[in-house]
């Protein structure tokens, strides 16, 4: 009885603790804070200051102080942080942190209420818990970056437009950045904002495309470094990437419409065992029960879970084609 209470709590604890990392900041304490903000800007100009920086201080320090203790507990972090912001959110390691471990705990937790074994729910709440974030992750990066490279050579059209119109680079970088929506006016604002504080024009476009980390961008601006040192027309030269990109582009759509009998095959074949188990688990929950019991059939499941994985990863490499 005091197990299964200390479960229930646990899970209870998990499930909150990863709504509050979900939900993120409370809106009546940002109406709160905006309030006094307009307050301190309207009364005394010293007092407000003084309040300002007091409160901007106990800020950093608690938001370093957390993303310190997130930093010395993930591996990697600098590299974890670099995959966050090439998915344009706003998200912290401390976050991060806590919907993983709120995500191990749940399904441990559940795992245990079910009669499963502490180590085999240990073990899955880890792969939950640290798989499914990097997965989900990742799923946002590769649609921020297909929304990208689709909006992408139009902004170059509209840059060779501009440049064909008399308006130096600078001024063309300026108006993607207000007319192309999406990420690609978000990442160009931010070269326009780093060129407004001093940063070089390559510098600044070179940041931006470690960060996206695509080669659609990185043709971009090696194509403007060496118009920079050889000379030419520069109009001409974006004109001819645009077309490239474009065509690019459409080579890929081919390439996945060839392959997508491989993919769905890959797909199903990868599927099907844990659809078979979870159906004959619906119907005959003590057949499929030693699975979760039974040390010898716990190390063969897994050791069949290895060797399937390393079969769909093979085949996920064999219908992967890099252009």
């Amino acid at each position: 009885m005091l197990l299964t209470l200390i479960i229930v709590l646990g899970g209870v604890a998990a499930l909150v603790l990863m709504l509050n990392a979900a939900r993120g900041p409370s809106a009546s304490k940002a109406l709160k804070r905006r309030v006094e903000m307009i307050k301190e800007r309207h009364g005394d100009a010293i007092a407000a200051s003084a309040q300002a920086q007091i409160r901007k201080l106990f800020a950093n320090r608690t938001t370093s102080h957390i993303e310190g203790l997130a930093s010395t507990i993930i591996p990697k972090p600098a590299l974890l942080r670099k995959r966050i912001e090439m998915t344009g959110r706003n998200i912290t390691l401390a976050r991060y942190l806590m919907i993983s471990v709120g995500l191990a705990v749940v399904v441990m937790v559940l795992l245990l209420m079910r009669g499963a074994p502490f180590l085999l729910g240990l073990f899955a709440g880890l792969f939950v818990g640290i798989g499914l974030p990097h997965m989900v992750i990742g799923k946002m990066i590769k649609r921020r970056v297909a929304k990208f490279n689709s909006n992408f050579p139009d902004a170059i059209e509209l840059m060779v437009r501009g440049l064909r119109s008399g308006l130096p680079i600078t001024e063309t970088l300026g108006i993607v950045s207000s007319e192309i929506p999406g990420p690609v006016g978000l990442e160009f604002r931010a070269v326009s904002d780093k060129m407004k504080i001093g940063r070089t024009m390559e510098a600044a476009l070179q940041e931006t495309a470690d960060r996206l980390g695509t080669p659609e961008f990185q043709f971009f601006v090696i194509t403007l470094a060496i118009q920079r040192e050889t000379g030419g027309n520069l109009a001409e030269t974006l004109s001819n990437l645009a077309d490239v990109l474009r065509k690019r582009a459409q080579m890929k759509l081919k390439i996945r419409a060839m392959s997508s009998e491989s993919k769905a095959s890959a797909y199903i074949v990868g599927a099907l065992p844990f659809i078979v188990f979870g159906l004959v688990y619906m119907m005959n929950p003590d057949y499929m029960g030693g699975f979760f019991v039974d040390q010898r059939l716990i190390v063969a499941g897994l050791g069949a879970l290895c060797w399937m994985g390393i079969g769909v990863f093979i085949m996920a490499k064999m219908v992967n084609f890099e252009i």
